[in-house]
């Protein structure tokens, strides 16, 4: 066999390979294997794998946010094991272990479902945004730019994780696609948040200073650090528009005069924003949910677009917030 001969046995056996992995992935996040997925005692696997999904939504649905759900295991889903371990009267130490997985097979069975797009879903959509501030202030709202992610979003998943679940999808209205089911938001009224930034969460408590909500959260950065000390909510905005001013906080592009920017979920402070008695600092939703805990934020609190509708339903005028080092 020659040279030539032996660089395409090669090239051959290496895209064998390669279809053979990328086979054996998608099987394994089928959606039967997802449900089906129980925890016998060793770590969760390194990468993606049908139990993390799994835990990922028995967490979520148990207040417990992971934040962006996508099968993989890593800070969030071990913060979030912490806080349930926390909420349940577990020795807190973030690991999976066989007394968290059964106390979590309350919250349910099957954690994927199949959903029906609806014609809703297809609509009120926006063109490709720019990133540009001075373009988004032109706009009427900074809507989700495609089906799937506006999908994505309301199923608390990643979108690269909804269209592995569902190969060939076209998202389009009448079609069937499976979806994880976090369940119901929490019903509950909170007294006290903590913002901690060592380990980058917001807890929420009740008035008996019971923990009843946990979430992942990007705190500041070095150039433009969060508040210290304890600060108040001052008020609670759905779909707010969102001021810029460079001189106040930073300088986006070549922007250096104040602008107005729409509301929608893919404004800079997504679709809710909680005003602290601190000015011009907030707890605000995103743009980019995968990006939490993964990026610094402009000093304010910042979370998921789902995680922070919840606690906005959660919270009145006058919670207090401490942030916490």
């Amino acid at each position: 066999m020659d040279t030539i001969q032996i660089m395409l046995a090669i090239a051959a056996a290496t895209f064998a390979a390669v279809v053979t992995f990328g086979k054996a992935q998608a099987a394994a996040m089928d959606p039967a294997a997802i449900n089906a997925a129980t925890f016998t005692g060793e770590q969760l696997p390194d990468g993606q794998s049908p139990l993390a999904v799994r835990l990922q939504i028995l967490l979520d649905r148990a207040g417990a946010s992971p934040g962006v759900i996508d099968g993989y295991s890593g800070e969030n889903v071990e913060k979030a094991i912490r806080g349930f371990e926390q909420v349940n009267g577990i020795e807190a130490d973030g690991l999976m272990d066989p007394l968290v997985w059964d106390t979590l097979q309350a919250m349910g069975d099957d954690v994927i479902v199949s959903y029906t797009i609806t014609a809703e879903d297809t609509s009120g959509l926006s063109a490709e945004l720019p990133e540009d501030y001075s373009e988004l202030a032109k706009l009427e709202w900074l809507g989700f730019t495609s089906v799937r992610e506006k999908l994505a979003e309301r199923f608390h998943m990643d979108e690269d994780f909804l269209s592995d679940l569902n190969p060939g999808a076209q998202f389009t209205a009448g079609e069937s696609i499976f979806v994880a089911d976090p369940g119901a938001n929490q019903k509950a009224e909170v007294a006290s948040l903590v913002a901690d930034k060592s380990q980058a969460r917001l807890l929420a408590y009740d008035a008996s200073k019971t923990l009843i909500g946990i979430y992942p959260v990007t705190i500041g950065s070095s150039s433009t650090p969060s508040p210290s000390g304890t600060h108040t909510v001052e008020a609670v905005a759905m779909d707010p528009t969102y001021s810029y001013d460079p001189e106040t906080n930073f300088v986006q592009g070549d922007n250096t005069q104040p602008l107005t920017l729409p509301p929608g979920p893919n404004g800079p402070v997504g679709n809710v924003w909680i005003d602290l008695s601190e000015p011009t600092y907030g707890i605000h939703g995103t743009p980019h949910p995968s990006k939490i805990d993964k990026t610094s934020s402009h000093g304010c609190v910042r979370m998921t677009n789902w995680d922070a509708q919840e606690l906005a339903h959660m919270v009145s005028q006058g919670v207090t917030v401490e942030f916490r080092d």
